[in-house]
């Protein structure tokens, strides 16, 4: 079990080493939903649903095969409960709010291929976290991704006002709005060492 408090835990998924700005992970839906911030928002807690919900079973999963000691299955079982955990929300988001579902389009289903929630089983079973240090891991990498996300639409809701030249309209936008963020959340780097 790892000795590092649940703060500095959260404070690190979610600033320091951002999924999305930090690793570079789970840049399709960074890149596909940021267009509204609603949208943004609803995406990151879908996700971050599914990174709570994964990192339990990930925990549970880990102690398993450890126990019988079958650890060469376990990146085959946390994608399944990726998956499956994936399924159930899009059901739910599709019952309750088919606007939302709409909405988020192929980029709901694309959760369960999001390699930031299986980054998040990995990293905590690699890092040796306890059970609640690993729900603290996945809602500290929850947050860093609806962060990113409604940064990003943010931004870019911003910058449909203003007056770009036609050369850099669109992706390329788009993709230096990010790098600049990305070099925004470099300056967390120090808070915990």
């Amino acid at each position: 079990m790892s000795d590092a408090s649940y703060w500095s835990i959260f404070i690190n998924a979610c600033l320091i080493n951002n999924f999305v700005l930090a690793y570079f992970l789970g840049i399709c839906p960074f890149l596909g939903v940021s267009g509204k911030r609603d949208t943004a928002l609803r995406m990151g807690a879908a996700v971050t649903f599914v990174m709570l919900v994964s990192s339990m079973a990930a925990f549970g999963i880990h102690a398993l095969l450890q126990w019988v000691d079958a650890p060469y299955l376990e990146l085959i079982s946390f994608i399944a409960v990726i998956a499956s955990t994936v399924q159930l929300v899009e059901m739910f988001i599709k019952k309750m709010s088919p606007a939302l579902f709409k909405a988020l389009g192929i980029f709901l289903p694309l959760i369960t291929t999001n390699c930031a929630i299986l980054a998040v089983a990995l990293f905590q079973t690699n890092r040796g976290y306890g059970f609640l240090q690993s729900i603290v891991f996945a809602l500290g990498a929850g947050v860093g991704f609806t962060l990113a996300l409604v940064l990003m639409a943010g931004l870019r809701e911003k910058l449909e006002l203003a007056k770009t030249p036609e050369m850099v309209k669109g992706t390329a936008i788009t993709l230096i709005l990010a790098g600049l963020l990305s070099v925004c959340f470099m300056g967390f780097a120090g808070l915990f060492n």
